[in-house]
């Protein structure tokens, strides 16, 4: 009678990932309606799992092995909400894996779990009702015989192949359709919104592990090759950003299929056209600057008057975007200097290191004749950055723990930009051509006055401000990178180098350590969650031009390396690459992580599946369902570019 009153725990691991997922999509996606047959479908065969797992020893054993499953269940879930909370994104398997870095930022965990406590509080609860359950007797932990497990196990199975088939009900075609989510998709994000953060894990370990489908990467790329061709121009006057490629005959005589559907894509691709602005910077130096959080409501004429000069006497974006991706930091960086989309769940600067990357700053310059020299006032290795440099082809790479501790303190959080620019600048000014490429740090969270050196060091100019201090602390620190380029001016007029040097300035991400409302408090317009506070800066400056350049076209940070490529005349094929020239005609395209996106004619917003119009002229869902298709294929081709090593392929005619 007493083992009646007693709980499953079958009953009770099942209720508690149905829990934990409703709660995570409450607070993270704030709808759950839509997904919640699919939660608890899937979180059966989990909860017999686990019970399963905690069933094989004596009733101490089980005890000690449920409360160890039920603290990790808890913790799993905290931790995929606090890494959104600050990221917007997914823990992949990967970062899991390789993400002890992260714990260098704990200070912005602890601030998170701070700001959220009850909603951690709420994740932890199942914790709190084991316990109570274990003290009270009212749940079962004896060991199951062979029979009882070999029920579980086919229980377990049912169910989750029920489950699997589920998936396939109803719409079955579509980019974002259940089955293309689960069968095909890397997209983590969409893929938690539908089906839950365990079966999120559980298909990203099983990418992992196994190979990913080429053939439905194969499948969306064909979707856009059979596109009509709206954009070829057969008028041989246009010059365009290309090469002799004969992609067509490459097709013909490959015999792997990825690669074949490469080719192809690349073949029915329209060039970026050469424009007025193309070779204007021919011959001149390269300073390329990837600056940490850099936005536009860091850029004052009163804090940073630099940055304010260069802004507004150089090539002035006004619809510069600089979309988040999961991997924060790394992914910005390996966007603009590559002009590809990060593959998803792994790191890409880490998956690229040995390929060829012909198009990098430092192997386009090369062989006009550039030095290159690289530069991070952080810690070399961080994102395995060292080895990523290495395959950009940069002659030598100074950063925390090879060598740069040397010459300036790096044991101080962040480090300082300036004391970086100051202690750098004799390795390539001297030289007659080179090229320099700065990653920033100064600009990191947290921004507080309290733990965060360049803030401190900064606060006396932004005390005074009618802003919270969060957001004062923020401008603080961009105070920093404006005198790094205030430095670096200087150093280029003293050397006779300044009419001769372009200077380039985008950011990595939006401050994603400011909340929306601290970033309105500082931005000359109301920005929303979805779109607007992705709204970041590109400058492209120098000297030597006569007046600015006003550029109301939309871009983004996928767009950097062809717009400077094409602003140096270098000789480059604009169809292998992701991004376009955007001072060219071709049509602007800003493509974020969740496959939402900017055109000319909208934002569409793919969580929600909103449109809405930027022009009098409404958008039907053809043009939907293209731009999407597009975006998709962009996805697939950069992740087949990094897999295959194609550059490497089609070096003999690139070089």
């Amino acid at each position: 009678m007493e083992k009646i009153k007693k709980i499953s725990k079958s009953i009770f691991f099942i209720l508690i990932v149905i829990y934990e997922e409703i709660i995570f999509s409450a607070f993270v996606f704030k709808h759950v309606s839509s997904s919640v047959a699919f939660i608890i479908l899937f979180s059966i065969p989990i909860g017999v799992l686990l019970d399963l797992l905690t069933s094989f020893f004596k009733e101490k054993g089980n005890k000690i092995v449920s409360y160890i499953i039920t603290i990790i269940i808890c913790i799993l879930f905290s931790a995929h909400f606090i890494y959104n909370k600050i990221y917007q994104s997914i823990i992949s398997i990967y970062s899991f894996a390789n993400g002890k870095q992260v714990f260098q930022f704990y200070q912005t965990i602890l601030e998170v779990i701070k700001n959220n406590f009850l909603i951690i509080f709420l994740f932890m609860l199942p914790i709190i009702l084991l316990i109570i359950l274990h003290k009270c007797q009212k749940i079962n932990f004896d060991k199951n015989n062979w029979k009882e497990k070999i029920i579980k196990l086919i229980v377990l199975i049912v169910i989750q192949v029920v489950a699997t088939l589920s998936v396939s009900i109803g719409k079955q075609e579509g980019l974002y359709s259940n089955k293309n989510l689960y069968y095909n998709s890397s997209s983590l994000l969409m893929t938690a919104r539908r089906f839950g953060i365990c079966t999120t894990m559980r298909l990203d370990l099983k990418r992992l592990i196994f190979k990913s489908n080429e053939d439905e990467a194969i499948a969306v790329i064909n979707q856009i090759i059979e596109q009509p061709e709206e954009l070829k121009e057969k008028n041989n006057e246009i010059e365009y950003n290309k090469l002799e490629i004969d992609f067509d005959e490459l097709e013909k005589n490959e015999q792997n299929s990825n690669i074949s559907a490469i080719h192809k894509y690349m073949a029915v691709q329209t060039p970026s056209k050469k424009n007025e602005y193309t070779g204007i910077f021919k011959g001149k130096n390269l300073i390329v600057i990837v600056a940490e959080s850099f936005s536009n409501i860091g850029i004052r004429e009163d804090t940073t008057p630099t940055l304010y000069k260069l802004s507004k006497e150089g090539f002035e974006f006004k619809n510069f975007y600089t979309p988040l991706f999961p991997v924060s930091t790394a992914d910005g960086e390996y966007i603009t200097d590559t002009s590809l989309i990060p593959k998803e769940g792994v790191w890409s600067m880490t998956a690229i290191r040995n390929n060829y990357m012909p198009y990098s700053y430092a192997n386009v310059f090369e062989k006009l004749g550039y030095s290159s020299n690289a530069y991070h006032n952080h810690t070399a290795s961080y994102y395995d950055r060292d080895k990523y440099i290495n395959a950009m082809g940069y002659d030598s790479y100074l950063a925390t723990y090879t060598g740069l501790e040397k010459r300036m303190n790096c044991t101080r959080w962040p480090n300082s930009d300036l004391e970086m620019v100051q202690v750098t600048t004799e390795d390539y000014m001297n030289n007659d051509k080179f090229v320099a490429y700065y990653m920033t740090v100064s600009g990191h969270l947290n921004y507080t006055t309290d733990g965060n050196y360049i803030a401190y060091k900064n606060w006396d100019l932004v005390k005074d401000l009618p802003y919270s201090h969060r957001a004062k602390a923020y401008l603080a620190t961009q105070i920093e990178l404006d005198r790094a380029v205030e430095q670096l001016i200087k150093s280029l007029e003293e050397k006779g180098k300044l009419e001769d040097t372009v200077i380039v300035i985008s950011g990595d991400h939006y401050p994603y350590g400011l909340e929306l409302d601290e970033i309105n408090e500082i931005s000359t317009y109301e920005r929303d969650n979805t779109f607007e506070k992705y709204n970041m800066p590109l400058i492209i400056w120098s000297a030597s031009m006569e007046e600015p350049v006003v550029v109301e076209k939309i871009g983004s940070s996928l767009d950097v390396l062809p717009t400077v490529l094409n602003l140096f005349g270098v000789e480059y094929d604009s169809r292998l690459l992701m991004g376009r020239d955007i001072l060219s005609d071709s049509d602007p395209l800003v493509i974020f992580s969740d496959r939402s996106f900017i055109t000319d004619k909208g934002k569409y917003n793919a969580i929600t599946g909103e449109f809405i119009n930027s022009t009098d002229t409404p958008v039907d869902a053809d043009y939907i369902d293209r731009i999407r298709k597009i975006i998709e294929a962009k996805f697939q081709i950069s992740k087949l570019i990094l897999e295959r090593d194609y550059y490497r392929i089609i070096k003999d005619y690139i070089d």
